[in-house]
């Protein structure tokens, strides 16, 4: 198979494994099945492309030209490919967690979950693998529009008002700001194609360039960057597994990806450094950081906690491209990895206290870890990993950042890291210490033997456990693959 078509057909299998879901609909345990292959053979193909970037490669597909000059076309470097590789190996794991929640907790409508489930997966895919500004923007839009029915799924009045703010946030911000930008780049560079070193670099005044960047970060509304955030904790009206899908797997991942990607191969970092507005969005990422976890502390509602939490974390990555050095950028794309890992732990065990335990709410989880020890162990690893403590995957990508806040100068950049990973020790680590050592409410029957998840939702939840405390250890191939793509070659640097 040539690398062109092992590209596009990566991508089409998750489409494939969508249509999967449709013709076996009528009996469950194959749709699963069919979902789980699609998945795995999806993953098998990225590693197949991960091989190919490692070697110096850059796999690219060119479909065909929209308008002169400006054809959808992907390429495969290597910040799209810690993209890719996390949307598809996630993307399998939280299918076997789907199935114990969705039958555990009794979801109607599992057939169009699993469907749009599998085709957002393709659309994070052709974001990861844009060859150039406009491929990453339909793609981008393509992934909005298939999550919304995940989003009102339940069909109540508060996920159709939930699923409003969803889009509306997100295609204002999309259309209104990044495609203008877009399309500002394209008459200043005369391409949209992405190139290491930037395509922006002597196009424009350092007052022009300001504006386009304040236009893409903001337009990245997938970011969540405050005051365009408020869509993430409305989308939490959905199941627990789309809350995993937007938080770890496909949504606000695709947005900070654009992010670093719009940074390292639209500006460059050397022009990065010259522009006054790069420290202003980087004060407005600390801004969102210390805000979301401020935030997070007021809620009992242990998924809009989660939320928050993301909606602070999220701006890490924003922060580490916004430092315009290379270790920011390590440590942006390397948190790509370590939180979606950690976070998606934090939600698999939140769902699996819902199904389990019929519990939301933080003050009501008093002694629930005596009953589902597994769950609030997985818990507290996940945690350990966002707060950027060992033994997490956490503590690496946050290590970068604040390496980047020294090389930049930026000691407040770096105290606010500090305070916020102090913040997260609380509203964090509160929950599985009330599971663990508080005593259980008077009369609670939740609270007798073991009532742990469903098998297959528990598996995987020990398996994104045991990731996060994996990437501790073997952080190799996510440094590997973010110092070439800082380094502008094919080979890592020294």
């Amino acid at each position: 198979m040539s690398e062109g078509m092992l590209i596009g057909f990566t991508v089409l299998l998750p489409v494939v494994g969508a249509m999967a879901v449709l013709v076996l609909r009528a009996t469950p345990n194959m749709r699963e099945a069919g979902t789980l292959f699609a998945g795995v053979a999806t993953f098998w193909h990225v590693l197949g492309l991960l091989y190919l970037v490692q070697e110096g490669a850059r796999p690219r597909l060119e479909l065909f030209e929209v308008v002169p000059g400006v054809p959808i076309v992907f390429e495969v470097e290597p910040l799209g490919m810690v993209f890719a590789l996390v949307a598809s190996f996630l993307w399998p794991v939280t299918t076997l967690y789907a199935i114990g929640y969705m039958r555990g907790h009794h979801e109607e409508n599992q057939t169009r979950f699993f469907f749009f489930f599998a085709i957002a997966i393709a659309g994070a895919l052709g974001v990861a693998f844009s060859g150039n500004l406009f491929t990453l923007f339909l793609f981008y839009e393509f992934l909005t529009f298939c999550t919304f029915p995940l989003v009102t799924h339940h069909q109540t009045e508060e996920a159709k008002r939930s699923g409003r703010i969803y889009l509306g946030i997100l295609l204002a911000t999309s259309v209104g700001f990044q495609l203008l930008a877009i399309i500002w780049t394209w008459q200043l560079a005369g391409t949209v194609e992405f190139m290491d070193g930037g395509i922006l670099a002597g196009t424009a005044s350092v007052g022009v360039l300001s504006a386009i960047l304040v236009l893409y970060v903001y337009g990245v509304g997938k970011a969540a960057l405050m005051p365009f955030h408020r869509w993430l904790p409305a989308a939490m009206v959905a199941p627990t597994p789309v809350s995993a899908l937007l938080h770890a797997v496909a949504v606000v991942k695709a947005g900070v990806f654009t992010v670093l990607k719009i940074a390292v191969y639209v500006f460059g970092i050397d022009l990065l450094q010259t522009l006054a507005t790069t420290s202003w969005m980087a004060w407005a990422a600390a801004a969102t950081i210390i805000l979301g976890s401020l935030v997070a502390f007021t809620k009992d509602n242990l998924k809009a906690r989660l939320a928050y939490s993301t909606i602070s974390q999220l701006s890490y990555i924003v922060l580490g491209a916004m430092l315009a050095n290379e270790m920011g950028i390590i440590g942006g794309g390397m948190h790509i990895a370590m939180h979606a890992f950690g976070k998606i732990t934090l939600f698999f065990a939140a769902g699996a206290v819902m199904v389990a335990a019929h519990e939301k709410k933080i003050s009501r989880m008093h002694g629930l870890g005596r009953t589902m020890p597994i769950t609030f162990g997985a818990f507290f690893i996940g945690s350990l990993s966002i707060i950027g403590l060992p033994p997490a995957g956490g503590s690496w990508s946050k290590w970068f950042l604040g390496m980047g806040t020294l090389e930049s100068g930026q000691l407040g950049l770096l105290a606010v890291l500090m305070v916020s990973s102090l913040l997260g020790l609380y509203y964090l680590l509160e929950v599985p210490v009330k599971a663990f050592f508080f005593k259980p409410p008077e009369g609670s029957h939740h609270h007798e033997g073991i009532h742990e998840a469903p098998t297959t939702s528990l598996i995987a939840i020990c398996v994104t456990a045991a990731a996060t405390i994996a990437l501790f250890f073997w952080p190799e191939l996510w440094y590997d693959l973010m110092t070439m793509a800082v380094s502008g070659t094919g080979e890592v640097a020294p």
